[in-house]
């Protein structure tokens, strides 16, 4: 198992932690991390688009003018795409970009993020993070002393102290244990756990 140094809120050492192999520890898939962030970005995505083409387009039933002996070039409607007014070539119509991914697979990939970043050594755990009041002051106090920068606090449970003490920092953002996914881990240098919130992790993916 892997040994990680404890830290307390003003970066001095208070002891050791020994993490389970079984989440901390997995051998890294790349393939699936990768797909877990392609699908989590595509879940995103509204899919509300939508152009009219010449055929939805009011209008343009009547040829503007006759085939030939007018010098002009042959037009059948006024709505067709190369007009002011016409309507869009292959225009974009609603769709559902969502795609999904086995339940096992997405949390080998939170696996495989979480061992990528112990051995980088870019996972710190905190003994405990209770901040005296919601201050952004207090939260950048924390992180300095971890020399934690762009930051992901995770927190065991829900922790609206440390939230809004978060929320105001550039590229820094809190999260629960049981909410953590592949895309925030990897979008972010440092990973700041409390013990409570490795606890939490080890139960849900252990």
């Amino acid at each position: 198992m892997a040994n990680v140094t404890v830290y307390n809120m003003e970066g001095s050492e208070v002891g050791t932690m020994e993490l389970n192999d079984a989440v901390f520890g997995v051998e890294i898939n790349e393939h699936l991390v990768h797909l877990a962030v392609v699908r989590q970005l595509a879940n995103r995505r509204q899919g509300t688009q939508k152009a009219k083409t010449r055929s939805e387009v009011r209008g343009g039933g009547r040829k503007p003018w006759r085939q030939k002996g007018t010098g002009h070039a042959r037009q059948g409607s006024i709505r067709a795409p190369q007009w002011k007014g016409g309507g869009v070539v292959f225009a974009p119509v609603p769709r559902d970009y969502s795609m999904k991914m086995n339940k096992k697979e997405r949390r080998a990939a939170v696996k495989s993020v979480l061992t990528a970043k112990v051995q980088e050594e870019k996972l710190v755990v905190l003994d405990e993070l209770k901040l005296e009041a919601a201050k952004t002051k207090e939260m950048v106090k924390v992180l300095d002393c971890l020399k934690a920068t762009k930051a992901l606090v995770v927190t065991a449970g829900e922790d609206n102290t440390a939230m809004l003490a978060a929320r105001n920092i550039p590229d820094v953002q809190t999260a629960v244990a049981k909410d953590v996914n592949v895309y925030d881990l990897l979008n972010h240098n440092t990973v700041v756990l409390t013990k409570d919130a490795v606890a939490s992790i080890e139960e849900v993916y252990a």
